[in-house]
């Protein structure tokens, strides 16, 4: 684990250039499903970040992990049945395309979920302390 790497430019710089490719294509896919996401390094992966952690991408050897959260596995559970998942990883194996369709999916519903808890925390019910008043 590098912790020399300060964004995702330097992250992808990192890796031959096939697999810089596809890193590229998934950031760009992520960036297009979430426009107001910025982006971060996070746990040493490249993250983007909206009303907390929305979704992480990383290179490995034989394949590029991508980690939406569980739930946003569970969503996609019969989109994603190619794939090698586990509770909140799945792994595009690097000699087939990456599902950048079902990328940006997934992202959308998780900038959802992401701004839906936003929404929450702002409608939240009040306190005990104002409901007296």
């Amino acid at each position: 684990m590098n912790t020399d790497i300060k964004d995702i430019d330097g992250y992808i710089a990192t890796f031959p250039e096939a697999v810089q490719l596809k890193l590229q294509a998934i950031r760009e896919a992520i960036g297009k499903a979430a426009p107001d996401a910025e982006e971060a390094i996070k746990y040493a992966m490249p993250t983007f970040v909206l009303n907390g952690n929305l979704v992480h991408f990383a290179g490995y050897k034989k394949h590029i992990g991508f980690y939406p959260a569980p739930a946003g596995i569970v969503a996609f559970d019969a989109e994603l049945a190619g794939y090698k998942c586990s509770k909140g990883a799945i792994q595009f194996p690097l000699d087939r395309p990456i599902p950048l369709v079902l990328v940006q999916k997934i992202v959308k519903f998780r900038a959802a979920q992401n701004l839906g808890k936003e929404m929450f925390k702002k409608e939240k019910a009040p306190s005990k302390k104002q409901t007296k008043e």
